[in-house]
């Protein structure tokens, strides 16, 4: 084969993956072909319209908070200095290891009627006093706010680190105060940045189940599982979940939108804070940045750990042991198809770098912008039809047993994976790819080593740490994934976040922190890379 057809295969490579994630969107628009009439009226008169507008108030209070928590927080760890500063500049991401629905379910185990916080409260002052209800619409977005602020957090601290120390000077020369500058000439230059922190924060709250789950809020989220298990409508499901896509579509759109206002400061980063902070300012700042870490971190990391010892420890049994290793072999399975799937990708953007190409592979990565949820009840969809049609008759036709195959299989759940957590992958494989000059495939060739040769003896070396990177990332990810896991797992194949859906259900709270904190201890794992990186950046 030449070396020009050779590379023509890359096209169909990249097409595939790009119809994987076409498959979900296009199964959504074709469930509309079959509507059940009466599930729809009974939806529209008890639940359509709460659903809508819990999900708009909830995309919009979240959207909020993370703003005001990551920009604030950002601006003071990057441009200010304060007693604390150098430890909560990297402490304030080890929220990213906390699941949302592990910081829910240590809320409402704190803060409920019946919890410590106001069983202490009302012996200190009396049997009358009331706290807001945790249990709430307020209660919720606290929560998801606390668990993914960090996004904002992440990019705004490093757009405002990259605008540079002449920037704020000359705001200063100009007579704006720090207060001014920040607002007329920091905060624009960086929001293209926090719109990107935004949406992805707004999509994994669009995406979320088990902490809406464990407030009882009812978002699209809950309602498709309701719908599937309560009404066994997997059609309606599939249509509920095309809603939901509508939704996560304008969030996609609006940060576009936003990046397409990007501007690029142009200057060297600043290797020291601009504002010396003293006084009561210097307390105020170190208070609220602390404060957000306790309560984001170190409050549910303690709470976890007590109730551990209460109860969770004596849940150290074979069926526990049998749920470690049903999550481990769904990570290592879903991040190698996965890492593999991107690092092909990768290599197809890199050797045939055309508008098509560049296209193709974008389209490719949008998978993390859909929503478990969406993409199980797509799936699913699909593999009933396939089984319907296709693998019933044929195993009747050749004496089988005639029983459905795809629905329910480790397959539909592994698929579902790689089309979620390609992106994750991709990121990191595309950098270090990126890094490999192309001199050196070049001299490789000249010295004789080509074709797979070149991969494995001259790429793979090089691309090691970016696989190990994107490995851990999608196996962290997968391993907190809860919503496309508990509606499509196998029988026989539950995991630590589906035991903790299952004990939190029952307001087994002690008990569900076992499989918790095995949860956060190894989401640790990859939020201390990223502390490392942005250590060395």
């Amino acid at each position: 084969m030449s070396a020009s057809a050779a590379r023509l295969l890359w096209y169909p490579l990249a097409l595939g993956f790009a119809a994987l994630v076409a498959l979900p969107i296009v199964v959504l628009l074709l469930s509309w072909g079959e509507i059940d009439a009466s599930i729809w009226q009974h939806l529209w008169q008890t639940q359509l319209p709460e659903l809508v507008a819990n999900t708009v108030v909830l995309a919009v209070g979240v959207g909020a908070g993370v703003v005001l928590l990551g920009v604030s927080l950002a601006w003071l760890t990057s441009l200010c200095e304060f007693p604390g500063r150098r430890w909560l500049d990297w402490a304030l991401m080890l929220p990213f290891a906390i699941p949302a629905y592990v910081l829910a379910f240590v809320f409402v185990g704190l803060f409920d009627f019946a919890g410590p916080v106001q069983g202490t409260l009302r012996a200190w002052f009396g049997a009358g006093l009331r706290l807001p209800p945790v249990r709430s619409t307020g209660g919720v977005i606290v929560v998801l706010v606390l668990v993914f602020y960090p996004y904002v957090y992440l990019l705004a601290r490093g757009a405002f680190m990259a605008q540079g120390r002449g920037l704020m000077e000359a705001a200063r020369v100009l007579g704006l105060s720090p207060w001014r500058a920040f607002w007329r000439v920091a905060l624009p230059m960086a929001w293209p940045a926090i719109g990107a922190g935004l949406a992805l924060a707004l999509m994994e709250t669009l995406a979320d189940f088990g902490a809406v789950s464990v407030f009882n809020y009812q978002t699209f989220t809950t309602a498709i599982y309701k719908t599937w298990y309560g009404f066994y409508s997997l059609s309606t499901a599939t249509q509920l979940a095309c809603l939901l896509l509508l939704f996560v579509l304008v969030v996609l759109f609006a940060e576009k939108r936003v990046r397409g206002q990007t501007r690029v400061a142009g200057e060297r980063q600043r290797s020291a804070a601009l504002y010396v902070l003293r006084g009561p300012q210097a307390w105020a700042a170190s208070a609220w940045c602390g404060l957000v870490f306790a309560l984001a971190f170190v409050v549910p990391l303690l709470q976890l750990l007590a109730w551990f010892w209460q109860r969770g420890r004596f849940d150290l049994d074979e069926r526990y042991v049998s749920l470690v290793q049903n999550t481990l072999l769904l990570g290592a399975f879903a991040a190698a198809i996965t890492v593999a799937s991107a690092l092909t990708l990768a290599f197809a953007k890199r050797w045939r770098a055309t508008r098509k190409m560049r296209a193709l592979v974008a389209f490719g990565n949008l998978g993390y912008a859909l929503p478990g949820s969406l993409l199980a009840v797509a799936i699913m969809f699909a593999f009933s039809y396939l089984d319907k049609t296709l693998v019933i008759p044929l195993s009747t036709w050749l004496g089988g047993a005639g029983k459905p195959l795809l629905l329910g299989s480790l397959a539909a759940l592994l698929l579902a994976y790689l089309i979620r957590f390609m992106a994750v992958a991709y990121g990191p494989l595309d950098a270090a790819l990126a890094r490999i000059r192309p001199s050196i495939p070049q001299a490789s060739r000249s010295l004789g080593v080509g074709g797979v040769a070149l991969f494995w003896r001259v790429y793979l070396p090089l691309l090691l740490p970016g696989c190990l990177s994107a490995g851990l990332l999608v196996f962290v990810d997968v391993l907190k994934e809860m919503p496309a896991t508990l509606l499509m797992r196998p029988f026989g194949w539950d995991t630590l976040a589906v035991r903790i859906y299952a004990l939190t259900s029952e307001g087994e709270w002690a008990r569900a922190s076992l499989p918790a904190l095995s949860l956060v201890l190894v989401g640790l794992l990859p939020v201390i890379g990223l502390i490392r990186r942005s250590a060395r950046d």
